[in-house]
């Protein structure tokens, strides 16, 4: 107890002392006559896509001796940083669609005393356009390809107060590099809402290094406010997907071996998620794999789906998971009876096959061809008793023909000489 209570006293003495000494430091300076004069002709410019260089000159009336002389730079927006250099240039990569703005101070040095100017601030002002019209929701991804580069895509939404003629127009930067896209693809409207590069400038196996993405537009009803976006090149990297998977079962383990994903990375900068279902109980679960191997104790009477995705380690920086393998089954149900299920399937068949052949057979109305209707006998011999029902009776003549009753006793004479 003791022991701590005399660390915590000597920390606050050194706390005491530094801060006497950097209060008595400068009043030595200013007392010794030394004036420390701010830098001259401060500026901002624009260098390329979400680059600014930040440029100053010494002050010629700042006395040199034996001092040395560095600068204090504070980057105030749009992301706040604090640094000191002894050059009278910097460089920083920003995006500047909502501007920059920055101070610099001179800061003299002599043995362990130090002294510091007033501040020169310089703005740089964000880039006209209409509220609103700017994209947003902007995402993009790279990929190693098969041709040993990299590929980018990005897709955005046009901004809710960009007009319906709205064209958006990508560009992308990387180092020194800067293309404009070509390959857009567009909404209803036929406005740009998304751009593939097939390959670009993008070196692979980098770690670090800024993806700057810059979309402008144009219309002819507003002026389009243009938009900045800085991507880390392995944060936005998609990894492809593991190669060669065999899976198979050994007794009453499963067995499962892949190869690395396509990438310049080697295989120890890879993880993987295995997705293993078992498709008797429904049980599913996603298991986490350092390697390119895996064995597993399972129920060897169920059928299984199997799935493998891959994305790099944490200390080979993380990138976006990539797609599910193709799914695989392994296994077979020993409950599920298979000579049932053909017989079933088999009677299911026959009785739509007789139903089809049935319903053809009455729109063709092959029945009736095939067992046509049996005539009725023609009665040959004549009603001895014909007074209760009417006959009918034909006289054909030149004009027309005629039916009446056997009650009507109508002349006929044709008929009845061939009757008796």
């Amino acid at each position: 107890m003791y022991q701590l209570e005399l660390m915590a006293s000597m920390r606050r003495v050194v706390l005491i002392l530094l801060w006497t000494t950097n209060l008595v430091q400068p009043n030595l300076l200013q007392a010794a006559g030394v004036q420390v004069l701010p830098p001259l002709n401060f500026t901002l410019t624009v260098s390329a896509l979400a680059q600014v260089l930040l440029h100053w000159k010494p002050n010629p009336n700042q006395e040199q001796r034996n001092y040395t002389i560095r600068y204090d730079v504070e980057i105030l927006s749009p992301v706040p940083e604090e640094y000191d250099t002894k050059r009278t240039h910097s460089t920083r990569t920003v995006a500047l669609h909502h501007g920059f703005s920055a101070r610099v101070r001179t800061l003299l040095l002599h043995n362990d005393l130090q002294m510091r100017s007033d501040w020169v601030k310089q703005t740089l002002l964000p880039p006209p356009g209409a509220p609103e019209t700017s994209i947003t929701n902007l995402s993009c991804l790279t990929r190693f390809t098969i041709s040993s580069s990299v590929s980018l895509h990005c897709s955005w939404f046009p901004g809710q107060g960009a007009p319906e003629d709205t064209k958006y127009f990508l560009f992308y930067r990387y180092e020194t590099y800067t293309e404009e896209c070509q390959d857009y693809t567009k909404d209803k409207w036929n406005r740009n809402t998304e751009c593939s590069f097939a390959a670009t400038h993008i070196h692979p196996a980098e770690f670090g290094k800024l993806v700057v993405i810059h979309i402008n537009g144009s219309s002819r009803y507003a002026a389009i406010k243009p938009f900045q976006k800085l991507f880390k090149q392995n944060a936005i990297e998609k990894v492809n997907v593991p190669r060669n998977v065999t899976v198979s079962l050994e007794q009453n383990d499963l067995l499962a071996t892949w190869e690395k994903p396509l990438s310049p990375f080697p295989k120890e900068c890879f993880e993987y998620e295995f997705y293993l279902s078992n498709l008797k109980s429904g049980n599913k679960q996603v298991l986490k794999i350092p390697s390119n191997d895996f064995r597993l104790r399972v129920d060897v009477t169920s059928r299984y789906s199997i799935q493998i995705r891959a994305n790099h380690h944490l200390h080979c920086i993380r990138g976006v998971w990539s797609d599910w393998t193709e799914v695989i089954y392994v296994g077979q149900n020993k409950l599920e009876k298979p000579v049932a299920w053909v017989l079933t399937v088999l009677c299911v068949s026959t009785c739509c096959m007789f139903l089809l052949v049935a319903t053809i057979c009455k729109i063709k109305h092959v029945w009736s061809k095939l067992f046509p209707p049996i005539p009725t006998p023609r009665n040959k011999f004549r009603d001895p008793f014909p007074n209760d029902y009417e006959r009918a009776r034909t006289c054909t003549s030149d004009a027309e023909t005629e039916f009446g009753s056997f009650a009507e006793e109508l002349p006929c004479s044709a008929l009845d000489d061939s009757v008796f």
